[in-house]
C-alpha cells in the first residue's frame, strides 16, 4: 500500500510567486495512482474540487476558517499567492484514498491549544485494516500535539491493527514503537507492520514549466 504525504503551501511555488498552483499539486501527487494521499495546508475552496481533480475518495479536515467565505477568500489570494496566504483562504488537511480500496473516515480531533495555531489530527480505515492518520503539527509544541494525536489514535485502533501517522511534524520526531524518522519534517511513520525505507521526491518531480510546486517535498513509503 503506497502512502504518500505533501504540504501543498496554499498552491504557493517555491520560491513564492504570484500565481497559485493547488490544482496541479493535486493532479500531479495522483497521477500514478498512489493508494492514501495525505495532504497539508489546503486552502478551503479547493476542498470540494479534490475529488475530481485527483480520481480518490477525499477526506478532508478543516484547520482554520475563511473568515469572509471560502470564495472571497480565494479572490483575495489570488492577487498574490506570494504575499497573501491563509488569513483569507482559510486551511484544511485531507486524506485520499484511491477509488478502489474501502475507506471509512474515524473523524478528526483537535491536538492544539487555544492558544496556538489550529492544529488537528484526522485518520481514516482503508480496508478494514490499516488506519493512516494525518496531521500537521507545530514543531515547538510538536510532542504535546503528537501526544494528543496518539492518545486519540490509541482509542481508534484495533489491537495488532496496524498505525501510519502522516504529515508535516515541524520537527524530526521519534516515536516508541514506530519506525525510526528520517531526518525531516515531513515524515510517514509506521506502527505494526513492515514497510519500505521513505523516499523523498527530488525537487525536478515537482518541477511544471519551470516552476517548483510547493516548498516541501512530497515524502512516500509502501507498507507490506
Amino acid at each position: 500500500m503506497l502512502i504518500r504525504s505533501w504540504n501543498l503551501y496554499h498552491g504557493r511555488s517555491h520560491p513564492p510567486g504570484r500565481r497559485g498552483y493547488v490544482e496541479a499539486a493535486v493532479r500531479l501527487a495522483a497521477a500514478d495512482d498512489p493508494d492514501v494521499l495525505c495532504l497539508q495546508e489546503l486552502p478551503l475552496w479547493s476542498i470540494p474540487r479534490l475529488g475530481r481533480w485527483s480520481g480518490m475518495q477525499t477526506f478532508p479536515a478543516p484547520t482554520r476558517r475563511a473568515p469572509l467565505g471560502a470564495h472571497a477568500g480565494r479572490a483575495l489570494t489570488a492577487s498574490h499567492y506570494g504575499v497573501v496566504r491563509s488569513a483569507f483562504s482559510g486551511q484544511s488537511n485531507a486524506i485520499l484514498v484511491a477509488p478502489g480500496r474501502e475507506a471509512h473516515d474515524l473523524g478528526s480531533v483537535r491536538i492544539s491549544e487555544r492558544r496556538h495555531h489550529p492544529r488537528v489530527c484526522q485518520a481514516v480505515r482503508v480496508d478494514d485494516r490499516i488506519v493512516v492518520a494525518n496531521l500537521h503539527a507545530s514543531g515547538e509544541v510538536v510532542r504535546m500535539e503528537v501526544g494528543r494525536a496518539l492518545a486519540w489514535l490509541d482509542g481508534l485502533v484495533r489491537a495488532d491493527e496496524p498505525l501510519v501517522l502522516a504529515g508535516d511534524f515541524n520537527a524530526s520526531l521519534a516515536l516508541p514503537g514506530f519506525s525510526a524518522p528520517h531526518g525531516s519534517i515531513d515524515d510517514v511513520l509506521v506502527r505494526g507492520a513492515e514497510a519500505t525505507a521513505l523516499h523523498v521526491w527530488p525537487e525536478e518531480r515537482r518541477r511544471q514549466n519551470g516552476v517548483v510546486l510547493s516548498d516541501h517535498a512530497p515524502v512516500e513509503l509502501t507498507v507490506l
